[in-house]
């Protein structure tokens, strides 16, 4: 791998990275309490993660329940769930939040499949975005001089080769989650 692909190696990562977050909170049928990881409630006066504010646990396949550390936030949590709008049931009992997922339907299901979809294309763009600040780093090298025209073509057949590789990955991580979402 040449230098100019090393440098830019951590923002492939972050790309890859920022995609697995975002297809982790798309709902596949089945209680995960990452569904919850971008809620931020309004507590104290500061925004919090959720998981910063509660416990979540996964009481079925199709229910959570999250137990506030201080009862008093209970009710800034059930509004940030309701707020989120994620399809979910909420329903406050005094002391805990419970969450149930309602049965995903063929529909649902070919929306999430969608959403997935433009969830990929948003990564690969974003590892276009990083092929193309590699690509002009290299054609600048060669144009200082500090390359050859030789090792710049090079330079950019092994930034393609990497590419590929990420858009590979990307695919995967894709198809896994679409399995997921389409299992009943």
């Amino acid at each position: 791998m040449n230098k100019f692909v090393q440098e830019k190696q951590e923002s492939f990562t972050k790309s890859i990275d920022f995609f697995v977050k975002e297809i982790a909170t798309l709902r596949v049928g089945r209680a995960n309490p990452s569904l919850l990881d971008g809620i931020f409630v309004l507590a104290y006066g500061v925004k919090t993660p959720m998981n910063g504010l509660a416990s979540i646990s996964v009481t079925d396949a199709r229910s959570m329940v999250i137990s506030p550390w201080d009862k008093s936030v209970l009710k800034d949590i059930e509004k940030a769930i309701v707020e989120a709008d994620l399809g979910l049931g909420v329903v406050n009992e005094g002391d805990k939040i419970r969450i149930s997922l309602p049965i995903m339907t063929e529909e649902n299901r070919k929306n999430l499949v969608k959403k997935l979809n433009e969830k990929m294309e948003e990564a690969r763009i974003a590892v276009r975005k990083v092929r193309d600040e590699i690509k002009s780093a290299i054609e600048q090298a060669e144009s200082g001089k500090e390359i050859s025209e030789d090792e710049k073509y090079q330079f950019i057949r092994e930034l393609e080769e990497e590419v590929l590789k990420k858009n590979e990955e990307i695919k995967r991580l894709k198809e896994k989650k679409e399995e997921d979402i389409m299992t009943i």
